[in-house]
Formats: C-alpha cells, sequence, structure tokens
C-alpha cells in the first residue's frame, strides 16, 4: 500500500501551509488509497536515520509506493497522476509551455491552467498562490485570484484542509 509520510505536528504558522498537502489534496482527488504516516517536526522525527533514507533533506512529504520513494511534492504528485491516469494532461510540453506564459493573461480565457478540467498543475499552483499572505500584491490580477478561490473552494480540498487541521497539532 502507498504510505505517505506527512505532518503530525508542526509549529503553529506552517500548520495548513505545508507541502504534504499537495500530495494529500491529490490523493483525494483521485480517491487513491493510501496510508498516512504523520511525523512530529518538533519532536524532530525527520532527523533520524530511517527518515532519511526516504528523505535525503529531511523533509517532507515523502512517499513510499512498495519500494519506490520519491521526497518532493511536485515529483509526487505527478508521478502520483501518472500512475493513476488522472489530473494530468495528455501533453505534457504543451503543458509546460502554456504555464510558461503570462498567468493572469492565460487564465483571462481559462477556468484552470492545463486543460478545461481540474488537473495536478492547478493543485500545485493554487497551493502556491494561498501561501501568498498580502492580498494586495494580487490585487491588481483578478484572473489569478478568482482562479485560486476556485480552486480552493473544491470539495476534495475543502476534506484535505480540515482532515489536516483537525490530524496536525499547532507546537
Amino acid at each position: 500500500m502507498l504510505k505517505v509520510y506527512g505532518f503530525s505536528k508542526v509549529n503553529a504558522v506552517a500548520r495548513g501551509n505545508t507541502r504534504d498537502l499537495r500530495v494529500l489534496w491529490a490523493l483525494e482527488e483521485m480517491e487513491l488509497p493510501f496510508e498516512l504516516v504523520g511525523m512530529d517536526h518538533p519532536a524532530h522525527q525527520l532527523n533520524t536515520d530511517a527518515y532519511r533514507r526516504l528523505s535525503p533533506f529531511e523533509q517532507i512529504p515523502a512517499i513510499d509506493d512498495d519500494g519506490l520513494v520519491l521526497s518532493e511534492s511536485a515529483a509526487i504528485v505527478i508521478y502520483l497522476a501518472k500512475k493513476a491516469g488522472k489530473l494530468i494532461p495528455s501533453d505534457p510540453a504543451g503543458w509546460a509551455n502554456h504555464l510558461l506564459t503570462g498567468l493572469e493573461r492565460w487564465l483571462d480565457r481559462r477556468e484552470y491552467l492545463a486543460t478545461e478540467s481540474f488537473t495536478v498543475a492547478d493543485i500545485l499552483m493554487s497551493h502556491v498562490l494561498k501561501g501568498i499572505k498580502d492580498e494586495a500584491l494580487l490585487a491588481p490580477y483578478t484572473h489569478v485570484t478568482s482562479y485560486r478561490d476556485r480552486c480552493l473552494a473544491r470539495p476534495a480540498w475543502k476534506r484535505t484542509i480540515d482532515n489536516y487541521l483537525a490530524r496536525v497539532e499547532a507546537a
């Protein structure tokens, strides 16, 4: 069974903004089964030799998919999307080219980044946009803010963040 190493305890500032949320959200969207292995950051559970074998830089998230180990959130969600055949466009090169254009201009014509439906690109981008705390920075970009809000209104994200906040303590 797929094991996902995510936080069980983090400092109060990080709670709700950690990168394991990207993986957990993608798994919710794809409806893939997994076992969550909670890691207590303040107790230094990421600083053990055993965890360093999964994540050499002692970071969350990491996965162990029957011996295949990955430890970077973008790599993990892309791997899972390819494995499941979900949340990923059929033309990755076109996806990359579209993402390199101006985000505001791109979102002027589209609801989502890569295709007409929600994909893993939207999980990664909206999670990054969620982390921008200065709303004045985003104010001129009405298409970007409405895109972010639309993604964060998805039921799978709401379930993910609710479960995360119920499970992960602020230190």
